[in-house]
């Protein structure tokens, strides 16, 4: 992973939605391999239950602003002390279905073992690049969203793990951004708005 160009990278604001969040996608290498850290909600929660996740939340008042945000998070979620987080830089804002606009930063962070909260992180997964950007493990459809029109859903399958939904779309950012891999022009398939999602 090329993380210089997250550094270098001018990423687009989302300044319209009534909520503000933020997410840290934590970059760990492992035996000069690089990982990515994501959580596995937990079922009882409101909103996403059972998905897979990068620490974050929404923002607080007492946040001095959105990393803030994102390193308080990731401490509360993961145990992740803010210190030992080099955030390099951030992708672009998305809007979610649950009307936030949320900002994604990357960080570097060590190696070690990470315990989750359990009222708000059911498991803890380090999942290795090669295996997300390897096209056995990515597939995509599109279909017509009620607020946002037609949009494009990416699914990352590794071992028992799918990373889809709002964190599906900031990943493939990241990938596209830090690596060879590309979103392949066209879908695998395209489903009607009320489709089941492939999970």
């Amino acid at each position: 992973m090329d993380l210089a160009r997250v550094a270098r990278y001018a990423a687009t604001a989302v300044t319209d939605e009534q909520r503000e969040a933020a997410v840290l996608a934590p970059v760990i290498t492992r035996e000069d391999n690089p990982y990515l850290l994501f959580t596995k909600r937990a079922d009882h929660l409101g909103e996403h239950p059972g998905q897979m996740s990068f620490p974050g939340g929404g923002r607080e008042p007492s946040d001095e602003d959105l990393t803030a945000t994102a390193l308080r998070e990731a401490n509360e979620e993961i145990g992740l002390d803010p210190e030992t987080a080099d955030v390099i830089g951030r992708l672009d804002d998305i809007r979610t279905v649950t009307e936030y606009a949320v900002r994604p930063f990357v960080a570097r962070v060590p190696d070690r073992e990470y315990v989750p909260d359990e009222r708000e992180v059911a498991e803890v997964a380090v999942l290795s690049v090669a295996e997300l950007t390897d096209p056995a493990n990515y597939d995509s459809e599109r279909r017509d969203h009620p607020h946002y029109g037609e949009i494009r859903l990416h699914f990352f399958r590794v071992d028992d793990y799918v990373v889809w939904g709002a964190t599906g779309r900031i990943l493939a950012q990241l990938l596209e951004l830090t690596t060879d891999w590309r979103v392949p022009d066209e879908p695998d398939r395209v489903v009607d708005p009320d489709a089941d999602f492939p999970v």
